[in-house]
């Protein structure tokens, strides 16, 4: 795993000594740049109403989730040919995977998109989804003495510059008053934070609140305890590569998948009982207890007409990651794909629009 950053380290050097990515940019740039030409025309044009016949998504589903969402629900045949549902859910992983080509939409929180905007690749969100409760609590270490946001000073803090974990824990540094230089940040993904505490390399992770029971079951008598915010993670959101979206069939077949995602989100916070015996228990060893305890949590889906609170949430964002160091500052509108306003919000019924 990678070790923490020397001081005085230029913290942008974290997204290249984690991800490789002064290799895949290089490598990569000629089709980031054709694909940035290829949209100035193309994005401006209006959305076509049907999909043509033969047209494909390869799709990310992390875990299956959209899989089982659509075959529980009996939602039928979708209106194109998925080539793949990618096990992909880790916003370096989708990014990555846009990059190889093997991905053309996937569903991440809001920071990906801007560390792709920073990696030089062109990507847009297309729909989006507003979380009003927290989706994360921070996890000490065995043996910990750590009660609140404010002990983390001095600490080490596991960080993941680009994905959702990595902006739950600056906004929770910056409500509590710490300063970057305050804590130890270590870079790492979030398929390496248990691993990370339990070995002691970290003494704080954030967790998604389904990763959280299993961990504080087999650590919470070793000392092992979490600490709860009202830090929210406000965008879960669609987005696709503007190569796939200046194609005008795959642009199609991307308005067609917007209410399907969007209803899933919706059938499963309206069977929670199904949804905990078919997912959590079956399929992620969980105990229906520990499902029900986090469905208690889950955040009811809203699906907004208008897209304003989720650019100036993604603007704060931005600017965050930039007063630290981590990214370019610049206006988050680029990232927006305003064509796709208003899909998800007319394909559920009004109170999940609001």
């Amino acid at each position: 795993m990678p070790s923490p950053p020397l001081p005085g380290i230029d913290r942008r050097l974290f997204l290249t000594s984690l991800l490789g990515v002064s290799a895949a940019a290089a490598g990569l740039s000629g089709c980031a740049d054709s694909s940035a030409a290829a949209s100035k025309s193309s994005l401006s044009e209006p959305l076509a109403k049907t999909v043509p016949a033969g047209t494909s998504l390869k799709i990310a589903s992390y875990q299956n989730v959209q899989q089982l969402q659509f075959r529980l629900a009996k939602f039928g045949e979708l209106p194109f040919k998925v080539s793949s549902w990618a096990n992909i859910g880790a916003g370096p992983d989708v990014i990555n995977a846009f990059r190889s080509g093997s991905l053309d939409v996937a569903n991440n929180a809001g920071i990906p998109p801007i560390q792709a905007q920073f990696q030089g690749y062109d990507a847009k969100i297309v729909a989006i989804n507003v979380t009003r409760k927290p989706n994360y609590l921070f996890a000490t270490k065995p043996g910990s003495d750590i009660r609140s946001v404010a002990d983390f000073a001095g600490k080490k803090l596991a960080f993941s510059q680009g994905q959702a974990q990595g902006v739950v824990l600056l906004r929770a540094l910056k409500k509590a008053g710490l300063a970057y230089d305050d804590v130890k940040l270590v870079p790492l993904t979030s398929n390496q934070f248990l691993t990370a505490l339990q070995s002691g390399q970290v003494d704080i992770a954030p967790l998604a609140n389904q990763q959280a029971p299993a961990y504080l079951q087999q650590y919470e008598s070793k000392g092992a305890h979490a600490i709860t915010t009202d830090v929210v993670d406000l965008l879960n959101l669609l987005w696709a590569p503007t190569s796939v979206l200046s194609d005008s069939a795959k642009a199609a077949a991307v308005a067609a998948y917007i209410p399907y995602w969007a209803k899933g989100q919706v059938w499963q916070y309206e069977h929670p009982d199904v949804w905990n015996r078919e997912f959590y228990v079956k399929t992620q060893n969980l105990s229906l207890a520990q499902a029900r305890s986090i469905t208690e949590l889950a955040n009811k889906p809203l699906f907004p007409p208008s897209w304003d609170e989720a650019v100036r949430w993604e603007q704060e964002t931005a600017d965050l990651l930039a007063e630290g160091g981590f990214v370019k500052g610049f206006k988050v509108d680029s990232l927006f794909d305003r064509r796709f306003e208003g899909i998800a919000a007319k394909s559920v019924p009004a109170e999940y629009r609001r």
